[in-house]
């Protein structure tokens, strides 16, 4: 029973809806917007050590998320599902990437910081981010020093970070430069939603540059194949990829193709529109073995 939590709570964060434009620029004219998190807290006295976790494309659907917050409280921490859609009016990007900015989830994020910074029964000191897909890339890039200088007021740094199969595909200026916190990237080998290759080559860019990077990588694991309940191998057509497509910040805020130097857009015929998306039993408990244990041994959990 140790995977129940002792209390759920359910929090406002205000936050921005910007393009990734006024993002990169640090502009703050964009949409005033309220979305939740939902704090989970283990059993235990004492403040605890709390697990962001930031969901994907499709949101909070299926049984993944609710799997890890299990998980994450049974190993002594609490965990805090942060959901960057309701408030918005989504419940999915995935047909129209477009429709929010990539980097939205990183000043959700910092927000969600501010939020767990000033509760009683959290650690500050030991809080760390789970991300997975469009969440794993916010949470991989939360730990730019560029971005937490423009956006996180905070006060708090995430000791580090794990990144299930994100996406990788956008070299931004500076993307090199993080905070001083360890970096974990999952992913499946055979991914074509968010293919490993630029994974692979970001995680090698940072350990050139001294930061303690590294990538775990599983086979026969498409796309979300930690769902438990998800089929076998399944073709869904209509979800946008950027498989294909190379995208650079050639100028502050200016996002290009790198194959025609104009700016990105999901309009480009780079832009793919199938992706196979399912579990897999067996990459899926070795993936939740390896990072439970990493999370277990960043917030030194017994």
């Amino acid at each position: 029973m140790q995977d129940l939590p002792t209390r759920m709570e359910l929090h406002a964060i205000r936050t921005l809806t910007l393009t990734d434009r006024q993002f990169l620029l640090g502009e703050t004219e964009g949409r005033d917007t309220a979305i939740t998190g939902l704090l989970s807290l283990a059993q235990g006295e004492g403040r605890q050590p709390v697990v962001v976790m930031v969901h994907g494309s499709g949101g909070h659907r299926g049984a993944s998320i609710a799997l890890w917050q299990r998980q994450v409280n049974s190993m002594g921490a609490a965990a805090f599902l942060l959901d960057g859609f309701t408030g918005r009016g989504l419940v999915s990007v995935a047909g129209d990437q477009g429709s929010l900015g990539r980097l939205a989830f990183v000043l959700d994020i910092y927000r969600a910081l501010a939020v767990l910074a000033v509760h009683p029964a959290v650690d500050p000191a030991r809080i760390a981010l789970l991300g997975f897909s469009r969440g794993g890339q916010g949470a991989l890039y939360a730990g730019m020093e560029r971005f937490h200088r423009l956006w996180n007021a905070s006060g708090v740094t995430p000791i580090g970070t794990a990144a299930v199969y994100p996406d990788c595909g956008t070299r931004y200026i500076g993307d090199t430069a993080m905070l001083p916190a360890p970096l974990r990237v999952f992913h499946g080998r055979p991914d074509d939603f968010n293919p490993i290759g630029p994974a692979r080559d970001h995680v090698a860019r940072l350990r050139e540059a001294g930061h303690d990077a590294g990538i775990i990588e599983y086979d026969h694991a498409h796309h979300g194949f930690d769902n438990p309940l998800s089929p076998g191998a399944a073709l869904v057509v209509g979800s946008q990829s950027v498989r294909n497509c190379r995208i650079e910040e050639r100028e502050p805020g200016l996002l290009v193709n790198a194959a025609t130097g104009l700016p990105f857009s999901y309009a480009d015929p780079c832009v793919a529109t199938d992706v196979h998306v399912c579990g897999n039993a067996v990459a899926g408990a070795a993936l939740r073995r390896d990072v439970l244990a990493w999370l277990r041994g960043l917030l030194r959990l017994s």
